[in-house]
């Protein structure tokens, strides 16, 4: 053994992000299990790893005790008196041994914890750097689909994208690109298991957060969203400088903002929408880009009665009732839709502002 094995063991440590010192740790504790192993001892031992010169030095340990009942484990105070007058009762004495070819025998010994140590090191650096990450989103590429499970090649790590968080219609072909949002990072025998989601609402808003420069810095607050992942989103967006129009600044110049998160989610329509703290307001907004003719809001029945013209009644309901139902998801009010020739006029609001992508 030689200063060659501690340069090796350092090298490694780096190579692999991981301290030195667990490495040198493994190594201490793989010459223990070598010694009593090779040598047939059931004796209390402790290695020191010398890390200038990569010499091992093996102590055997015994306890000061008055008689002596189990000799590879304890030690009469006479004979430690003749070893060091100052040890007492209780105290613990060490020898250094010579094992004939010992350092062969560690060596041969210790790979096979070290490897086992780095691997160790390796998960948990993984799991620690990924369970940060939950609820944020990441990038990846599709490696592979079995059983309607999408393996993602995250890069220190692989993701699953089980089918209920696979949007439904979207293709995942090998060497995809995309960005993934996770839900939860797990802790398993084979090492971290990071889930991943192409459907949840999470996805969205994180995609608005790195797009939208006003959202990061705060200026922009993304109120509320609701999703029917790869259909129709609706999200709600508030101001806190008058100065800048929060659906200006998410649609972004010649709708280029908007339409890179469209793109990204695979040609998901995006209605964006201003917040408004008087219900009847917002429910008119969330009903964009259908045309509102008047609004009430029953606080008590927690419902918005909505009058829109005879002709906008099919595009404020959507096909299959998307658009309302969105609407109500966002607003988290029931939403009463009626046309105009059907309706008792109410106070009117203005029409609902909004943007559609």
């Amino acid at each position: 053994m030689n200063s060659e094995f501690v340069q090796a063991i350092e090298a490694l440590g780096k190579e692999k992000g991981i301290n030195p010192e667990i490495l040198f740790q493994a190594v201490e504790e793989a010459v223990v299990s070598a010694y009593k192993k090779n040598y047939d001892s059931s004796q209390t031992v402790r290695v020191e790893l010398s890390k200038g010169t990569g010499e091992f030095h093996v102590f055997e340990q015994r306890k000061v005790v008055e008689q002596v009942v189990r000799p590879h484990d304890e030690i009469s105070l006479e004979e430690a008196l003749k070893i060091n007058p100052g040890y007492i009762l209780g105290d613990i004495v060490e020898q250094e041994v010579f094992p004939k070819n010992f350092s062969r025998v560690a060596v041969q010994n210790a790979k096979q914890i070290i490897l086992q140590r780095i691997r160790e090191a390796e998960r948990n650096m993984v799991y620690d750097k990924f369970s940060e990450r939950e609820d944020d989103i990441v990038n990846g590429i599709v490696q592979r689909v079995e059983r309607g499970t999408v393996y993602v090649d995250l890069g220190s790590t692989e993701g699953l994208l089980m089918a209920n968080e696979q949007v439904q219609g979207e293709r995942y072909l090998p060497h995809d690109r995309m960005k993934f949002y996770i839900i939860e990072v797990k802790k398993t025998g084979k090492g971290p298991q990071v889930m991943l989601s192409r459907t949840h609402p999470g996805l969205l808003k994180r995609l608005f957060e790195l797009e939208v420069p006003e959202i990061h810095d705060g200026i922009v607050e993304l109120k509320s969203i609701a999703r029917e992942a790869g259909m129709r989103s609706k999200i709600a967006v508030f101001s806190n400088d008058e100065k800048v129009d929060p659906v200006g600044a998410c649609v972004g110049h010649k709708g280029m903002r908007v339409q890179n998160i469209v793109n990204e989610l695979r040609g998901e329509k995006i209605d964006i929408i201003k917040f408004n703290t008087d219900p009847a307001q917002y429910v008119a907004n969330a009903l964009s880009p259908a045309q509102v003719i008047s609004a009430v809001a029953s606080e008590s029945e927690k419902i918005c009665r909505v009058v829109v013209p005879d002709f906008q009644l099919s595009l404020a309901i959507g096909k299959e009732g998307q658009n309302a139902r969105l609407a109500a998801k966002l607003t988290n009010w029931k939403i009463d839709i009626k046309p105009e020739s059907d309706a008792e006029f109410e106070d009117p609001v203005q029409e609902g502002s909004g943007e559609q992508a």
